[in-house]
Formats: C-alpha cells, structure tokens, sequence
C-alpha cells in the first residue's frame, strides 16, 4: 500500500509553491503592517474550515494579537442569509484589524455576510478558498457574490471539487479533503513573512512562547495584558 496521501500533498505543496508565492507575500505585508499599527487578526472558518482559522490563533510561534471568530452552532446554519450579520453585530472591530476568512467553496452566506461587514468598515480582507472552484459555483446568497470577490488578497488552497482527492476502488466517492493540509501552508507561511517583516522593521513581533517551555507561561501572561481588551473579547 502506497502513502497515497503522503503523494498527494507532496503534489499540491508544489502547485502551492509555484502559485501562491506572490500572494502569501502580499497577505504577509498587509498582516505586518496591522499589527504594528496596534491592530490585530481575527479569523473565521466554519464548520471544518476553523481547523484553519485556529491554526493561526493563540498558538505556539503565533502570533499574541489574534483570535478566532468562533461560530458557535459549528457550521449548521452557514447557508441561511441573516446569520453572518447577527455575528458581526457582537464582533469587536479596529481600523487596524485584519481578517482571515476560509472557506473552501466561498459561496454561503454565513462567510459572505461577515466579508461584506468587514469591507463595510474600510478593514484588510485575506480570503482562503479553492478558488477555482469558487469561481464556477453560484452564490447562495441573495447578492449574487461569492466570497473571494472581496478579498484584499485571495489565498488559493488549489483543493479539487467537492474538496477529498484520492479515489479508491470499488468506493464511487473520494476520500481525503486536502484544504486543510493547504490552508496551513498558506497560513503559517503568511505568519512566518509577517514576523519576519516585523523584525527587520525594527518592531518587536509580539509571539506566543509554547506554555511547555519553561517561562513560556508567563512572558506570554504579559504580553497579553497589553492585548487583553481585544483579544479576549468576541
């Protein structure tokens, strides 16, 4: 048996490397420059996509200034129009703020309405689709437009239709999703740029120290005192 999964990520690693290089370094400057404006990320993924969004909040080698826009029934109700806004109406946002917003298919209202709000208010939109995808869909919401329609930048997890990409035989559906591998590519490289821009700019990135290392506790303790009414806070 052949690490089929294995193969395939190596694959779409290197369709990622080839395509999305420019991208990554466009969402790293405009990640860079929030933060060092006092601003900080916020990222929304429902259902299976918050996999990707708490991918770059609150953890290890992450950045302190960040958060997750939790959605609280998990996906259930990302298709019905109404309940994006309702969500955006508690949601706390600063000039300087940047959002990530991941969504494979980028056509559900859920994810539409809280890109909508966040234009609304003149904020930094970084959008993770299957943009390919994406752009052969319709929108299930009532506007017609699809999610990456108001990116800043547009991150292409190059994920195929329907998102799992090995086929076995005898089984008539594929299996294994590879978004989320994608996403974290794309994330994590976007972070790595924006804290490198950080440091060569003379600012001091604000980053999580592993709680398992010895101190790590507590220097990240205080350091999110600074950040405690944002970050904290829906």
């Amino acid at each position: 048996m052949t690490l089929a999964f294995f193969e395939e990520c190596k694959r779409l690693t290197k369709v990622l490397e080839e395509n999305e290089a420019g991208n990554i370094s466009k969402a790293a400057a405009i990640v860079a420059e929030g933060i060092m404006n006092g601003g900080i990320t916020q990222a929304f993924g429902s259902g299976h996509s918050y996999a990707a969004a708490i991918e770059i909040s609150g953890r290890a080698g992450g950045l302190i200034p960040s958060k997750v826009i939790a959605d609280p029934a998990g996906g259930m109700y990302e298709q019905h129009e109404g309940v994006g806004k309702a969500l955006m109406h508690k949601v706390m946002i600063k000039p300087h703020d940047v959002f990530f917003l991941i969504s494979n298919s980028g056509r559900n209202p859920m994810s539409i309405e809280l890109a909508e709000e966040i234009k609304r208010q003149g904020n930094k939109l970084i959008v993770v689709t299957a943009l390919a995808i994406s752009k052969n869909s319709v929108s299930r919401h009532s506007s017609g437009k699809l999610l990456y329609e108001f990116a800043d930048v547009v991150l292409d997890n190059h994920s195929a239709f329907g998102d799992a990409a090995l086929a076995i035989d005898n089984l008539d559906t594929k299996v294994c999703g590879t978004s989320s591998f994608a996403a974290t590519l794309l994330l994590q490289q976007t972070m790595y740029e924006a804290i490198q821009i950080m440091v060569e700019q003379g600012f001091e990135p604000p980053v999580y120290l592993s709680a398992n290392v010895d101190g790590g506790h507590e220097r990240n303790l205080a350091i999110e005192d600074k950040y405690a009414d944002r970050i904290f806070h829906i």
